[in-house]
């Protein structure tokens, strides 16, 4: 498993989960990129991704649902607010009804994901800020945590691929 850490920090509304990947920021940046690699890696085992929609440039939309072993179906939705390839990417993020768009659009959280290169490949740091208490212990509870940790497991089978 890839994942190093992962720091849920109540009083500044965070959730830090780090990677150590065998592979250049280069490489790494394209997981964030390419549609159909991360939809293989973003969302725990189980529950794969599916983006029907993917501007990766910012003011992109991205547009996605999550199937679960029983067919049942979670919608979300991105939207690009900062690239610096392959240094620092950010976007917001929510929940969407089923044609994917934002149920309530204030209700996202903010994600900012940093690529450092280490001796060994590359150390992807994803930091993600909460609006509120209510918002992080919400989707604490929902498993975000254990999702987003078993999700970034799922990288270095694809990493191992070339």
């Amino acid at each position: 498993m890839t994942v190093t850490t992962s720091t849920r920090d109540a009083e500044a509304l965070t959730l830090t989960i780090a990677t150590e990947l065998a592979a250049t920021p280069e490489r790494a940046w394209q997981l964030w990129a390419d549609p159909r690699q991360l939809e293989r890696w973003w969302g725990p085992p189980g529950y794969p991704a599916t983006f029907h929609r993917h501007e990766f440039e910012v003011g992109g939309q991205s547009r996605y649902y999550m199937t679960g072993p029983e067919g049942d179906r979670s919608h979300a939705w991105f939207q690009i607010t900062s690239i610096d390839e392959p240094h620092r990417l950010e976007l917001d993020d929510g929940f969407s009804d089923n044609t994917g768009e934002p149920i309530d659009p204030d209700d996202r959280a903010h994600i900012t994901v940093t690529f450092e290169p280490t001796d060994a490949g590359t150390r992807m740091t994803v930091l993600t800020q909460f609006s509120s208490s209510e918002q992080l212990e919400r989707l604490i509870a929902m498993g975000m945590q254990e999702g987003m940790a078993l999700a970034m497991g799922q990288i270095d089978a694809i990493l191992a691929e070339g």
